[in-house]
């Protein structure tokens, strides 16, 4: 992976905390959440990053409004190239983590070159949205995550530096984000040496980073990226699950699908399903009042209607079982459906997903293991694609902190 360091735009309020000027990334954010963005500052950099869809060109206001903010210095380019040392500190149940990484410029490059390595298969929509918008404002604001090795321990040494932060935020989960700038050229030529035999996988950004792509065949001197590099070996790789709630299946009845599970899963009340942690093979489903563990018995395994060209590693996946021996064959919930997003939404919180199902609003919460960093890395140095909605890294990065206008040097 070539990088590269970068004049990053950076706000000029002189405040050190950032807080009412960050974002989530667009992919996260609700119309609840972009109207009370917009209320928390009129610099917040979701005018730009996300502008609301009205009857207005919102690509063109998007342009119109960085244009003002560069000339009226409400956001600044930096005077010397640099990385950016990014550190999120956050709390995990009980425990408080801080996971460390380095913001810099990535060249982009076809799949097929095998330098970087997606873990999810993309949409349409999406890409021509980002596209859109890229192609009106130049401005490549949103922060890629990407996962690294780290043998030599480099990145983290970098990441590390002894100063005071350059500026801070919390994010709308109350999780501290912090961000360093580094000139030194010793400092940028060894971190470069590092990434420049390494291959990288996309955590969370495949729309963009593929959207990146198609923007570098267009104009061929805007080949870079802003990218976040944080080391696989390091502490503070949190993946969440992504729940399954599904609604809209005809003539869904609980008892009924309980009884077809049976071919290949045992079934066992589940008093507390609020309390419950899954495993790999054993999920728990919540239905109305009701909710039952799912544990796949080891001689259904193989028997489980896998699609053929699956590996080992993909099928162990708690996603990979709950698709293929549930979704799929007993709720005829298939590929095309979940692209469609007609029967299935998400969530992260187990408690949501329970107290979702209690209300009726879904017909069932499918409560599953989280994919783990392992799992995720041998599955994707494979040459496979997790099935969708297979991770939740927490927390996300930040929009707004420091950002950079393709092609520019």
């Amino acid at each position: 992976m070539n990088i590269k360091a970068f004049r990053g735009y950076r706000y000029g309020g002189g405040e050190r905390d950032l807080t009412k000027v960050v974002a989530p990334p667009y992919d996260q954010i609700s119309p609840a959440m972009q109207a009370g963005l917009y209320a928390l500052h009129p610099a917040n950099i979701v005018r730009v990053s996300f502008p609301k869809d009205d009857a207005d060109d919102k690509y063109r206001r998007a342009l119109e409004t960085l244009d003002r903010w560069l000339a009226e210095g409400v956001w600044v380019k930096e005077e010397a190239p640099a990385i950016y040392p990014y550190q999120q500190t956050y709390r995990v149940g009980d425990r408080t983590v801080t996971r460390t990484g380095v913001i810099a410029l990535g060249e982009v490059t076809e799949y097929a070159r095998g330098v970087v390595l997606p873990h999810e298969r993309t949409h349409a929509g999406p890409k021509r949205d980002r596209m859109r918008l890229l192609e009106a404002t130049g401005a490549d604001l949103g922060l890629l995550f990407m996962l690294t090795g780290d043998p030599t321990g480099e990145i983290m040494r970098v990441s590390a530096p002894p100063t005071p932060p350059i500026a801070e935020a919390r994010d709308l989960r109350g999780e501290l984000h912090r961000l360093w700038r580094v000139t030194d050229p010793e400092a940028i030529g060894r971190l470069h040496g590092v990434m420049a035999e390494a291959r990288v996988i996309i955590a969370d950004g495949h729309h963009r980073y593929e959207t990146a792509v198609e923007y570098a065949r267009r104009h061929p001197e805007a080949r870079d990226k802003l990218m976040a590099f944080f080391p696989l070996e390091a502490p503070g790789l949190t993946i969440l699950p992504n729940h399954r709630l599904v609604h809209g299946v005809e003539g869904f009845a609980f008892p009924r699908f309980l009884e077809a599970a049976r071919r290949w899963f045992d079934v066992a009340p589940l008093p507390d399903p609020l309390g419950f942690r899954p495993t790999p093979r054993a999920l728990a489903v919540a239905s109305g009042a009701d909710a039952v563990v799912l544990a796949l018995r080891d001689e259904a395994f193989d028997r489980l209607p896998w699609p053929s060209g699956t590996s080992q590693a993909w099928r162990r996946l708690a996603v990979s079982i709950l698709h293929e021996g549930l979704l799929r064959p007993l709720l005829e919930i298939t590929d095309a459906k979940l692209d469609a997003r007609t029967h299935v939404d998400y969530t992260a919180d187990q408690a949501e997903a329970v107290a979702l199902a209690r209300a009726g609003r879904y017909q069932a919460a499918f409560l599953i293991a989280p994919t783990t960093p392992e799992e995720l890395q041998a599955v994707v140095r494979g040459g496979e694609r997790l099935p969708q909605k297979s991770t939740h890294f927490y927390p996300k990065l930040l929009d707004g902190l420091v950002f950079s206008r393709l092609g520019e040097e």
